[in-house]
């Protein structure tokens, strides 16, 4: 016959493995669990207060600090540890991607109305964009024009691909953890609104050798970018920007070199707007994630355009930027993701990226 000690750590173990047939099957019915002033009878209640948590909290962990046993009874000292990454709500809050749990009497309304205006600003739900892919979008409000895309990784979690602004790594967390969290973050390169995340995820940075000194660097400018090329307002607002966007030099694990595989991708180097820009392509459904190899978003004003060559302001070599669109477009992709804005896709795409690249 088992211990208090031994079902006491089952319990936890079948909880910390989001086993609700496990946990409730240690339970007599009409058992009472007592969890933050809530009596939860064994199984129907217990089943729903867990199902309600994990489904709020999809990385939720309970892990045993000690336990100290007399005659049948255990008393525990526990730690529980997740990230409120929704979907679902749980009593009254929605999620907003913080780590850990608040007690749910406390000011729910107001918690919910922050969570909307954060996620308006700065990401909510990520979107399917293909199999095993999701884009992310955080930025400006109305635009959300930062994209940052999650590929499921085999095993479980995701690598992203970009780590936009850093006022959006709470939404990046929360959307990581309901597939498993960050296994390794890839930069397409190392702009402040490329990397501004990363530094806070905690996750393995990796980016192209041309572009490691730049993602090493506290500076969030480059010294070949001009601002002076760009109109008066937009001249102004971007140094304020760069500020806010970055979160700081970034400690780089490892290299992505051309043809390595990155979640089912390989990865292409197509310099000008950055030394070390790279794209990753999937050759079973061509789609391609491009960062900054081209815009589909005017920096100036921020509208959606079509396809372009990234702006002088901001590139290395304009005219390797054009060679490396024609690059993209000899793999033939069926659908372009950008770091901003919305993808190129529907009829030849290959035609609209030569067009870009030749400034039509």
């Amino acid at each position: 016959m088992a211990s208090a000690s031994e079902i006491v750590r089952t319990y936890f173990e079948a909880l910390s493995a989001h086993d609700l047939d496990g946990a409730a099957a240690l339970w007599q019915p009409g058992g009472i669990e007592r969890v933050g002033g809530e009596e939860l009878r064994a199984p129907d209640a217990l089943r729903g207060y867990f199902e309600e948590l994990f489904a709020a909290f999809p990385d939720f962990r309970f892990t045993v600090l000690d336990t100290t046993t007399y005659r049948n009874r255990c008393a525990v000292r526990w730690r529980g540890t997740g990230t409120f990454a929704g979907p679902g709500c749980f009593q009254g809050f929605a999620p907003n991607g913080a780590r850990g749990a608040r007690a749910p009497e406390r000011l729910a309304s107001i918690a919910n109305v922050r969570t909307r205006v954060r996620q308006a600003l700065h990401g909510g739900e990520p979107e399917v964009i293909a199999p095993g892919v999701w884009v992310l979008r955080g930025g400006r409000a109305g635009g959300r024009l930062m994209n940052v895309y999650l590929l499921e990784e085999e095993g479980g979690g995701v690598s992203l691909f970009d780590a936009g602004i850093a006022a959006m790594a709470p939404a990046i967390r929360a959307a990581a953890a309901r597939f498993g969290g960050i296994r390794r973050v890839v930069l397409g390169h190392a702009d402040c609104d490329h990397r501004g995340a990363a530094a806070t995820l905690g996750a393995p940075v990796l980016c192209h050798p041309g572009d490691r000194d730049a993602a090493r660097a506290h500076a969030p400018t480059r010294t070949y970018w001009n601002l002076g090329l760009l109109k008066k307002p937009a001249q102004l607002a971007y140094p304020r920007l760069f500020r806010s966007w970055d979160g700081g030099g970034l400690d780089v694990a490892g290299t992505v070199e051309e043809g390595e595989q990155i979640a089912g991708f390989r990865a292409v180097h197509l310099p000008g707007h950055a030394p070390g820009l790279i794209a990753l392509h999937r050759d079973s459904d061509r789609l391609a994630l491009i960062s900054d190899c081209l815009y589909t978003v005017d920096v100036e004003t921020g509208r959606r355009r079509q396809a372009r060559v990234p702006h002088p302001a901001f590139s290395q070599d304009t005219e390797q930027a054009r060679d490396s669109i024609r690059k993209l477009a000899a793999l033939e992709p069926a659908v372009v993701w950008a770091g901003h804005g919305d993808p190129v896709s529907g009829e030849d795409v290959a035609g609209q990226l030569e067009r870009a690249a030749a400034g039509r």
